[in-house]
C-alpha cells in the first residue's frame, strides 16, 4: 500500500512524483564519506511557477477537507477517551472489510 494521507488525491501525489525535489533552484550535494548516513541529491530547477501555485492549491484543499473530517459533529458522538479509538477503527476500515470476507 503506497504511503499517502487519507485525502492526500492521486493528482497530488502525481505532481509530487513529476515536480523537482526542491521548491527553489539548488546546486547538487552530497554527504561526505564519513557521514554515518550517506545521501545525495541532484541539481534541482526548481518549480515551475504552474507547479507551485498547483500544489499550493492542492494543499489548502487537503487542509479544508482535513478540517471538515476533524471536527464532524459525528465526533461529538463518542466519548472523549473513545474518539482516537473510533478515528483509528475508520482509518483502517477497509483493511478489517477485506480481512472479514477473506475468511
Amino acid at each position: 500500500m503506497p504511503r499517502t494521507s487519507l485525502i492526500r488525491s492521486a493528482p497530488t501525489s502525481e505532481l509530487f512524483e513529476r515536480v523537482p525535489w526542491s521548491v527553489e533552484p539548488m546546486d547538487a550535494w552530497e554527504t561526505h564519506e564519513n557521514a554515518w548516513r550517506p545521501a545525495s541529491r541532484p541539481a534541482s530547477p526548481g518549480w515551475d511557477p504552474v507547479d507551485a501555485v498547483e500544489i499550493a492549491r492542492l494543499r489548502a484543499r487537503e487542509l479544508e477537507l482535513a478540517e471538515v473530517l476533524v471536527c464532524h459533529p459525528y465526533w461529538t458522538e463518542f466519548a472523549p477517551g473513545d474518539v482516537q479509538a473510533a478515528r483509528d477503527a475508520l482509518k483502517h476500515h477497509r483493511e478489517q472489510e477485506s480481512a472479514s470476507t477473506a475468511s
